[in-house]
């Protein structure tokens, strides 16, 4: 972006903050961070020297689909840790908040010098998310129930899902950013020139491991499964739904394990589908390689990756594998809030025979939808990139063939309720 066009957005965010709250900004900055993927921040400088930090979100197709945004106060009153905005507007395409100035860094910014670290310098920052995910599972289990197909469908929080899979008029079939990122372009897979109608048909074969299914039959799965008012049989509770990393605040204490709070409640529902209050920050969180995902062009130098097509199926090599830190957030989440969790809805009755199927969806349309990842496209992906985030992208949404496994399917396992 030129600095011309990160002016035009200052400008545009000013106005909005006059209109919105009838404040009067001496001056906007816009974060360069890269950690908003959907979304705008920064910092705001008032006359009498308050400065506040803003958020501003704006989703395709919003003014149909949501209807509830930013309820930071129904997570505050289940228990929540979370940083409640000074000022909100929940105004159609002009969704902001204002919260006060805080010092504390994301979350996502203490991972990211942690990535590689020895073990002794994970412990304080796996205690903290130790800490967020037990509460979290405890609010989760205390806060399950029954909801209707029409509650459910209200949540916001297909906004992440289902609502990027399909245009309004026509729920069935490929719609929305699905189709405006894998149709009617090429794809450049570490070299490897695939149509887009190849990519969609092609099998994949991940580091020798075959899986089962293709792009194309996970993006028409995710529709079918993730249809909003059908979660109702997995169970609702209250969650903020978007909690990974860049939506989380480190606060230091004195003395203390820092403490991980949340903010941009932008999707918090209190009729959130259990299978998918956790998808989110279990993905971005754990499974997206940290480069891929914020900073692609560092890929081709730190990773080796490569594919050709043969017979259809791309074969495709790497050496990604997940750090350490990432390993033990996953160790994290899967004995603090997905096993509890997922044995909570089976002794009550909730875990309907295809969570399994549900769940890999989800995962899967967390790095697809959130972003382009077609080299050269809105996601600043090179072809060494995209070629990893499609192949991450698979391997969470399918099963590996003929006895293999991965980290996607042991996490799994390991998750699996006993008896299910």
């Amino acid at each position: 972006m030129h600095a011309r066009d990160w002016d035009r957005a200052a400008a545009i965010v000013a106005q909005l903050i006059r209109e919105a709250f009838a404040l009067t900004p001496q001056s906007v900055q816009i974060s360069r961070d890269g950690y908003s993927l959907n979304s705008v921040n920064g910092l705001v400088d008032m006359p009498g020297g308050e400065q506040y930090f803003f958020k501003f979100h704006h989703e395709e197709g919003e003014e149909v689909t949501l209807e509830e945004l930013y309820r930071g106060e129904l997570l505050q009153q289940a228990g929540y840790p979370v940083d409640l905005p000074l000022y909100v507007s929940k105004q159609i395409g002009r969704q902001l908040l204002l919260y006060r100035r805080r010092l504390d860094p994301r979350f996502v910014e203490i991972c990211a010098g942690l990535e590689y670290a020895p073990p002794r310098q994970l412990e304080q920052a796996v205690a903290a998310q130790r800490d967020l995910d037990r509460l979290s599972c405890a609010i989760y289990c205390r806060t399950l129930h029954s909801a209707t197909a029409e509650q459910q469908a209200r949540e916001p929080v297909h906004q992440l899902f289902h609502h990027r899979l399909v245009d309004r008029n026509e729920p069935s079939k490929i719609g929305g950013r699905a189709r405006r990122f894998f149709f009617g372009r090429n794809f450049d897979i570490a070299g490897l020139t695939l149509s887009d109608a190849q990519l969609r048909a092609a099998r994949w074969r991940i580091n020798g491991v075959d899986y089962a299914d293709s792009i194309q039959t996970l993006l028409e799965r995710s529709i079918a499964l993730l249809q909003p008012g059908s979660l109702a049989r997995f169970g609702a509770l209250t969650a903020h739904g978007d909690a990974h990393n860049a939506n989380v605040w480190w606060e230091e204490r004195h003395a203390q394990v820092p403490r991980l709070v949340l903010f941009d409640p932008a999707f918090a529902g209190s009729h959130v589908c259990a299978l998918l209050a956790d998808v989110k920050a279990t993905f971005h969180n754990i499974f997206a390689h940290p480069h891929w995902l914020y900073s692609p062009a560092r890929v081709q130098a730190s990773l080796a990756v490569a594919a050709r097509l043969a017979g259809g199926t791309v074969e495709l090599t790497s050496d990604w594998q997940l750090t350490p830190l990432r390993r033990r957030f996953l160790d994290e989440k899967a004995d603090s809030v997905w096993r509890p969790l997922l044995q909570e809805l089976a002794s009550r009755r909730m875990l309907a025979a295809d969570w399994r199927s549900t769940l890999r969806c989800a995962l899967f349309c967390c790095p697809t939808l959130v972003m382009d990842l077609c080299a050269g496209g809105a996601g600043g992906h090179t072809p060494f990139s995209s070629a990893l985030g499609l192949a991450i992208a698979v391997r969470c949404g399918s099963e590996p063939l003929g006895g293999a496994h991965d980290e996607v399917s042991d996490f799994l396992d390991r998750i699996t309720p006993a008896g299910d």
